[in-house]
């Protein structure tokens, strides 16, 4: 791979030129964001009932975040990114490691718990996830930093210098695993932060000799913090017990009687995920008009709002959904591919991966390919956390967009010089 940096020609602290945001971006994410808000209403219907609250509880909540996380995202557009990138990036990094420092030691009225674990920061009138907003920084950590330490080194080093090259953002990222992993006991958004990481080491022009090692690390951290959590262990049960008869078939008897699980029932919500996903067919049921969200398929319009959607839209809608989702990556991956400074360059990769990945855990939960983790939908699960953060990270892109030079936009639709 190339060194990142020999493609940028202009320097990156000099004010440059700037043009539009990028609108179609900000289209195809307010559309999703609206198509949240609708689902916030049809799919808690059954949630507003059993907690006594007011038909249009969650519906609000969403309404008011979404519309504000849309007007956020175009004022974070207009204004020029080397004013806004880092003040933000700096702000998300140490001011949200900070609060999740120190939510552990705050008094039970200021937090809400999950699973045994604070994870939100309660304020008047709603609450905020800081790992959220953490990520935003952390990939902007990892951009800022890698620009000025990785991309002028040579590829070719030895194991021991890029290990110890590498190895203080290790430090950075065990920090963060053990306040998000051990004291909110949140491992899916740890799997979510490292494969970021490590897909961004090899856009950092990293060897691929390292990534063994550090893999095979990696593996042995996840095995034990599965195993010092018992709801972990009995969550990877449930799920291999769910899927063991498709896998061991093809394995010998002795290998199959080893590891065959007994008495650990499918997943409640992952069977009824999946009956949500096959009632609803090619089209759905209509708007509405789903049944598993009563009471069968419980946070239906948080975790699970993909299996809720595809009840009621059907695969059409599903596809729909999945055209708007791609769309928006393809608008990132643009303007990454044409920015010229490099630290915007790495930062708007790792927004993308991070969308990438968040979808990919969650869809494969819900659809019982590997066990649940817990992580929200981009832009779809109800929350004002995660489309917050989601706005957030959009709107840093639609300011970054407005650094690719016209001429650089237009460049494709011009003819090559010839030499006569």
């Amino acid at each position: 791979m190339n060194n990142i940096k020999n493609r940028f020609k202009s320097p990156i602290f000099v004010e440059p030129q700037t043009s539009q945001p990028d609108v179609p971006l900000f289209i195809l994410s307010s559309l999703l964001i609206i198509i949240s808000i609708i689902f916030s209403y049809s799919l808690s219907v059954y949630t507003v009932v059993y907690y006594d609250y007011s038909q249009y509880h969650f519906f609000i909540r969403q309404l008011l975040v979404g519309t504000f996380s849309i007007i956020l995202m175009w004022a974070m557009a207009i204004v020029p990114a080397h004013k806004l990138i880092g003040k933000v990036g700096w702000t998300l990094f140490f001011g949200f490691l900070l609060l999740m420092i120190i939510m552990p030691f705050l008094p039970s009225f200021l937090v809400t718990a999950s699973g045994g674990a604070n994870r939100w920061i309660r304020l008047p009138g709603f609450s905020i996830s800081p790992v959220e907003f953490f990520k935003i920084g952390f990939i902007y950590f990892l951009a800022w930093s890698f620009y000025r330490k990785l991309l002028d080194q040579p590829k070719k080093m030895k194991l021991k210098d890029e290990t110890l090259l590498v190895l203080p953002y290790f430090g950075v990222f065990f920090v963060a695993v053990f306040f998000i992993a051990y004291m909110q006991k949140d491992l899916g958004n740890v799997v979510l932060l490292f494969t970021i990481l490590m897909t961004m080491f090899i856009f950092a022009n990293r060897s691929l000799k390292l990534f063994l090692p550090i893999i095979g690390l990696a593996l042995a951290g996840l095995v034990g913090l599965i195993l010092v959590a018992p709801h972990r262990i009995n969550r990877i049960l449930q799920w291999w017990g769910s899927v063991q008869d498709g896998m061991l078939g093809f394995m010998p008897d002795f290998i199959s009687n080893a590891v065959r699980v007994k008495d650990f029932p499918e997943p409640y919500q992952v069977a009824h995920s999946l009956n949500a996903i096959h009632n609803g067919g090619f089209f759905g049921t209509g708007l509405g008009e789903g049944n598993l969200k009563m009471g069968f398929l419980t946070e239906v319009h948080t975790d699970f709002v993909l299996a809720g959607i595809t009840e009621e839209w059907g695969l059409v809608g599903l596809i729909g959904i999945l055209i708007l989702l791609i769309g928006v990556l393809w608008r990132i991956f643009k303007i990454s591919n044409r920015v010229e400074n490099p630290i915007y360059h790495l930062f708007t990769l790792g927004i993308a991966l991070m969308i990438v990945v968040a979808f990919l855990i969650n869809s494969y939960g819900i659809s019982g390919m590997i066990p649940i983790k817990g992580i929200a939908v981009p832009f779809l699960s109800y929350g004002g956390s995660s489309l917050l953060s989601m706005a957030i990270s959009i709107g840093l892109i639609l300011s970054i967009s407005k650094e690719i030079k016209k001429e650089k936009k237009d460049e494709e639709f011009e003819e090559p010089d010839t030499l006569s």
